[in-house]
């Protein structure tokens, strides 16, 4: 199960589906997401590269938010 953490208007707030991470967010605190098991396949590497991709999204947000 995935175990998403956020900082939301100063209170920690947890998640196990991505589509419920709001968009607006404190801080990011804890980004854990299910590896698919060995061995994997072409589709089981693109998802992990998804995730990275969606943990870039959410630092950026996180580090524009605080340069306000």
């Amino acid at each position: 199960m995935h175990d998403f953490q956020f900082l939301v208007n100063g209170k920690l707030n947890k998640y196990t589906r991505w589509e419920d991470i709001p968009e607006e967010f404190d801080h990011v605190i804890k980004f854990v997401f299910d590896v698919p098991p060995e061995p994997h396949t072409q589709e089981d590497h693109d998802e992990i590269h998804l995730w990275h991709d969606r943990f870039k999204q959410l630092m950026e947000k996180e580090n524009a938010r605080s340069n306000i």
